[in-house]
């Protein structure tokens, strides 16, 4: 088999009606912790509506949405321990809302006030909680990688039983930081888990134009690397595929690399107008396979 006819599959548990796929395990779920993850999903949803509106309005300087890609953030956040540590790109908002940033802690900072965390000093939307274990967000593209192949290396040391994840998008994988940190994870066999959206395009370059290869995941072959790719818009898939990355990553040292297949349904930031790089049609159907409206199905 060349390489053009190899293909890594996409797992996937809930159809679009919220109903399972024949002969699918559901990872185990209480009502308490799957509201709280809806609630989550709901309330990034509702922010990136009003926050756009508001740097619209001229109140805000600048905004990045998640919309379309609650599932991968949200689902994969409540899969891990509280004490566990994210270090998130910069559409990860849903992972603190589930972990319980209030609304006045995201108005401090996106609005820079005395009682942001960073004093003001970051741009909007790069948020930071030292209590709720979540990196400060960088501007500079994929530093956090090898950062959270450190921090997981201490985090070995410290036999505490906690991991690291960190969130990237496709494009951030391109860099020479993503490569790096995957190898010195092999090497030192550190509890850190990758997360790659792929949402589709970085800024206005679609995949296509970014790689040859399969995806994000066949790159962990090279690493010699645990790895999933799975349907980003399915919570449930989200959540079990991350439920046990960390088993490994916590168990047995294992780094693990996932893939999460999942579609930007807004602008890549407030300063972006996607109608030059990509037709309403293909929005449209990606609208179609809405990762809220899909635990909503499930949940009823």
């Amino acid at each position: 088999m060349n390489g053009d006819e190899f293909q890594i599959p996409v797992f996937k548990l809930l159809k679009q009606d919220g109903t399972p796929y024949k002969n699918a395990k559901l990872p185990p779920l209480d009502k308490d912790k799957a509201l709280r993850i809806y609630r989550a999903m709901l309330f990034t949803r509702v922010l990136d509506e009003r926050m756009l509106a508001a740097q619209r309005q001229g109140r805000l300087s600048f905004y990045m949405q998640s919309t379309g890609e609650e599932a991968t953030v949200i689902g994969s956040t409540a899969a891990l321990d509280d004490g566990d540590m994210i270090m998130a790109q910069y559409r990860e908002q849903g992972a603190l809302a589930y972990r319980g940033f209030a609304v006045d802690e995201f108005m401090n900072q996106l609005f820079g006030n005395d009682r942001d965390y960073g004093r003001g000093r970051q741009m909007p939307v790069h948020y930071g909680s030292k209590k709720l274990n979540y990196l400060t967000i960088s501007s500079p593209l994929a530093t956090q990688i090898p950062q959270a192949t450190g921090y997981a290396y201490g985090q070995k040391l410290a036999g505490e039983g906690h991991c690291t994840i960190t969130v990237f998008g496709e494009g951030a994988a391109s860099e020479g930081d993503f490569h790096a940190a995957l190898n010195m994870a092999s090497v030192h066999r550190v509890p850190v888990i990758f997360l790659c959206r792929n949402n589709g395009y970085a800024i206005s370059t679609p995949a296509v134009e970014q790689f040859s290869a399969d995806g994000i995941a066949p790159r962990a072959f090279g690493y010699r690397m645990k790895v999933i790719r799975v349907d980003g818009n399915d919570i449930l898939a989200v959540y079990q595929a991350t439920q046990e990355a960390r088993k490994l990553a916590v168990g047995h040292n294992q780094p693990v690399l996932i893939e999460a297949m999942t579609y930007r349904l807004a602008a890549h930031s407030s300063s972006d107008d996607p109608s030059g790089y990509r037709s309403r049609k293909e929005e449209e159907a990606w609208r179609d396979k809405d990762p809220v409206l899909r635990m909503k199905l499930w949940l009823e």
